[in-house]
């Protein structure tokens, strides 16, 4: 019997995306293009591996505007790993997620937070269902992160300047991390990892550093 995939070539591997065995050829070519590969892949973990992130100019990010700098995620560190583990929460639980609908959850996410800075509050929902999904817990998520910070410390709110700085280098983290593929899920396997690293080291009572990757801040 053949690949499942060109039913050509002889299949050396199993696929847990299409349930079947297929070649190595088309594990490489429809790798996250029309196979939606399982994030435990032993074969995609592999590629990961050997993957190069894109390379990307601080120029080309939307809102450049916005100033992202060391000392800003220092300062709101505690945020923004309450906000990149809620990202992740959120598309982990909305089955069928790719790093597209996380890019649609954040653009959607950061223009609603750059109206609020105007004063004019305008919710702008993903039109897309598994971002809008992704976009409720992070909404969400903030709103419990305004709740828990005022039950500690008595201050009521966060500024929604910071809010959308975060977000912004979220978004920032995404496009640093998207590998082109049309069912890629880099990103979001890059925040997976980021996290499972962040468990074991606070067992071992290690503060690991907050998930930058290699930022560009412009």
């Amino acid at each position: 019997m053949g690949c499942q995939l060109c039913e050509t070539r002889k299949p050396r591997r199993y696929c847990p995306g299409v349930r079947g065995d297929i070649c190595s050829i088309c594990c490489g070519t429809e790798r996250e293009e029309t196979v939606d590969c399982p994030l435990d892949c032993e074969f995609l973990e592999e590629a990961r591996r050997r993957e190069k992130p894109p390379d990307v100019s601080p120029d080309e990010f939307p809102n450049a505007d916005v100033r992202v700098s060391e000392s800003f995620l220092r300062d709101n560190e505690k945020l923004l790993l309450f906000l990149s583990g809620s990202l992740l929460q959120g598309a982990l639980e909305t089955p069928g997620t790719i790093d597209t609908d996380i890019q649609e959850c954040l653009d959607a996410l950061i223009k609603t937070h750059r109206t609020l800075e105007s004063g004019i509050y305008y919710d702008t929902r993903p039109s897309n269902v598994l971002a809008g999904a992704i976009y409720e817990r992070l909404r969400q998520g903030v709103q419990q992160f305004r709740e828990d910070l005022a039950r500690r410390t008595g201050m009521h709110t966060i500024r929604d300047a910071d809010v959308l700085g975060i977000l912004v280098f979220l978004q920032r983290l995404e496009i640093q991390h998207h590998n082109g593929r049309r069912k890629g899920k880099a990103f979001l396997d890059f925040l997976r990892r980021y996290f499972a690293e962040f468990q074991a080291a606070r067992e071992q009572g290690v503060l690991p550093a907050p998930p930058v990757g290699s930022p560009v801040l412009p």
